[in-house]
């Protein structure tokens, strides 16, 4: 299992928010996150400038293929969480089980809550708790052809084909 001090459990990450909080800006997103690429960095970055501390809300597998279907998450949850908690950007990654992020959303009290520019405004989840509080909600713009669908269908264009098939293909050089 791979281990990183960023990654913390719902009740952990409570225990850190409630000691380095005081007179910061908490920011929260969250996601899949399935093949990080860069339009989910460049998001990630910019959500982590609207604040002083971002938490990312991360889909476990399961809820990933409630959500995506059954060939997804690509990457196993600790995976994602490590890579994810690699960034300079993000401060805290918390896994979580439930479909949306709302149980999460209301135990943090997050000050800015963060989806990419795909969501509006009206349809985030979390967001007329987060207003209620007093907090703001930001629906940030993606670069366009960055997801990882697309990383997905690029990567199956270009090497669909089976070892078999690859080495046919080559003359039996190998892929």
């Amino acid at each position: 299992m791979l281990e990183h001090p960023k990654i913390r459990d719902r009740s952990a990450a409570l225990v850190h928010l409630h000691r380095v909080r005081a007179g910061r800006t908490v920011v929260f997103t969250n996601g899949c996150f399935d093949l990080l690429h860069a339009g989910h960095v460049d998001l990630l970055a910019r959500a982590r400038d609207c604040g002083d501390l971002l938490v990312v809300g991360l889909n476990d597998d399961d809820s990933v293929r409630r959500l995506k279907g059954p060939t997804r998450p690509v990457t196993p949850l600790n995976e994602r969480a490590y890579v994810l908690a690699g960034l300079a950007c993000v401060d805290l990654v918390v896994p979580f089980a439930e479909d949306t992020p709302l149980a999460l959303i209301l135990a943090l009290e997050p000050d800015v809550l963060v989806k990419g520019g795909d969501w509006p405004v009206a349809a985030i989840v979390g967001a007329p708790q987060v207003t209620a509080r007093g907090g703001r909600v930001e629906s940030l713009p993606l670069i366009p052809g960055l997801s990882t669908t697309a990383v997905i269908e690029r990567i199956v264009a270009r090497y669909g084909k089976t070892r078999q098939e690859q080495e046919e293909a080559s003359g039996g050089r190998g892929a």
